[in-house]
């Protein structure tokens, strides 16, 4: 019985909360029903009110769009309007022309006809005078027609000639003028030496007995010495003097250090005079490499690869004219370099164009090529600026110049070629020179006798006054200027004077 009741208790209070839970959930299911209900009401409610402000709000968006197009209509209406008041306007206007233009059509025929008719009258006439003309004249109108022109031809040939005579005389005096304020200025600013001294390659002796040595035994000693340095050893009859002669001045510099070496030293023999020759080539060698890094870092000039430096070092061995080549090329550069600086060029490329433009003269060739040759090649290697080769190609004239600074060097080199003491001639060339610049002269018709005067610095021309004009003494003078400018080589400038003279001569007696 007690068992039952345990089992039937649990049973009964599992039903009554089953019984109370349904209950209460059924409750909660009838009142969600009712508020969902409620708040499906309260929707179409909201569904309906919003419905009715969005068709008022269509409504009125609708009316706005209405009364806007009425009044963009209405403006493009009033805008048609206007367009067509003004295209009926300028209809009438182009009406108005069209009938003006119409008149003025018909004057001009009316006037075309008048003028053809008194053209015809006119041709009438004219044929009419001109037979009359050439009757009184007694000369066609064609060759009326030739002499007029040929009288006004030769009077513009006058006026244009006088014209040009002008404007050379005042473009002489004010280049002149500038021209001497530049170089004055200039070369004020330059002081270097008036000559470089030259002289041949002469060895001092102790005594003649030094002879025989430096001759040595069958004489092995000076043929070692004339093999290794390429160089002729003169021994004659000179007292204590020794001379070395060589077309090449840096062998020549070699053998007479090796010899004075060789001579303070006493021992002179093959083997000593091999290892002597050869230290003093390393010696020279490095002399002048320093001697042209010296001239570059005076200059102020860098960058420059060491075939160049050397290029520029053996020219201290170099002499033209007497004058010392790495002297004249110094002296180039810096006149150059003040030149370029008054005319606003390139300096430093002026500078460099100075300094290497005789710098062929100090290489070794076999060829034929000219010193001009030769340092376009070398410059061409080492790298220069166009400017640079420019220089160096056209400072003879052989080029045309491209560059300002060509013409800078060119005139450089005058200037230090030139000056007083810096070259000196031979009698023979410099009597040649004369003579050709009087030839020249001579070659032009009229010239009756032409004078080299002033040391070849003025050439004064003598002309038959009857056969030659003033005019045409002013054109071969200039033709006389050309040809000494193309056919002769002379430092500076040359002056071409010319006299035509009447002299008229009478005796009484």
């Amino acid at each position: 019985m007690q068992l039952l009741l345990w089992i039937v208790l649990p049973l009964t209070g599992l039903i009554l909360g089953w019984l109370t839970r349904w209950i209460y959930a059924r409750f909660q299911l009838s009142a969600s029903e009712q508020r969902a209900e409620r708040l499906k009401r309260d929707a179409v409610k909201d569904a309906e009110a919003l419905k009715k402000e969005l068709i008022l709000e269509t409504k009125d968006e609708l009316l706005r769009e209405r009364n806007q197009q009425e009044k963009e209509l209405r403006e493009e209406r009033s805008e048609l309007q206007r367009y067509e008041k003004r295209v009926l306007q300028r209809e009438e206007n182009l009406e108005q022309k069209l009938a003006s233009a119409e008149r003025q059509q018909q004057e001009f025929a009316d006037r075309e006809r008048n003028m053809a008719e008194k053209e015809r009258v006119l041709s009438e006439q004219e044929a009419v005078w001109r037979q009359e003309l050439e009757r009184i004249s007694g000369l066609t109108a064609e060759e009326a027609r030739r002499q007029l022109i040929g009288s006004l031809e030769n009077e513009a040939r006058h006026d244009a000639q006088t014209l040009v005579n002008k404007i050379e005389q005042e473009a002489n005096v004010t280049a002149e003028r500038r021209g001497r304020e530049i170089l004055v200025s200039t070369i004020q600013r330059m002081a270097s030496e008036v000559n470089a001294e030259v002289t041949v390659a002469s060895v001092p002796l102790p005594n003649d007995e030094m002879k025989g040595r430096i001759i040595g035994r069958e004489g092995r000693n000076i043929r070692t010495l004339e093999t290794l340095t390429g160089v002729d050893v003169i021994i004659d009859d000179t007292p204590e003097a020794v001379v070395v002669s060589c077309f090449d001045p840096v062998r020549k510099e070699i053998a007479r250090r090796s010899l004075e070496r060789l001579i303070s030293d006493g021992r002179i023999h093959p083997t000593r005079i091999e290892e002597v020759v050869q230290k003093i080539t390393q010696e020279v060698s490095q002399s002048i490499y320093d001697e042209g890094e010296k001239v570059l870092f005076e200059l102020g000039l860098h960058q420059m690869k060491p075939e160049g430096v050397r290029g520029i070092g053996r020219l201290q061995y170099r002499t033209s004219y007497g004058q010392n080549v790495l002297m004249h090329s110094k002296e180039v550069a810096i006149l150059a370099g003040m030149l370029a600086a008054e005319l606003n060029a390139d300096t430093d490329v002026a500078r460099r164009g100075g300094l290497l433009h005789d710098v062929g003269k100090g290489i070794e060739s076999d060829g034929d090529a000219n010193h001009v040759e030769l340092g376009v090649e070398l410059v061409k290697r080492i790298g220069e600026d166009e400017r640079v080769i420019n220089c160096i190609s056209a400072h003879h004239g052989d080029v045309p110049h491209s560059c300002i600074e060509s013409v800078i060097v060119q005139v450089a080199d005058a200037l230090s070629a030139s000056r007083p003491g810096a070259r000196r001639e031979s009698l023979d060339n410099y009597i040649k020179r004369l003579e050709n610049l009087e030839r020249i002269a001579e070659d032009f018709d009229g010239v009756e006798k032409a004078y080299a005067i002033q040391a070849g610095r003025e050439l004064r021309i003598m002309v038959n006054h009857e056969q030659v004009t003033d005019d045409g003494a002013r054109d071969i003078a200039k033709e006389i200027a050309k040809r000494i400018e193309t056919e002769l080589r002379y430092p500076g400038r040359i002056k071409v004077t010319m006299i035509r003279e009447t002299r008229i001569v009478e005796y009484a007696r």
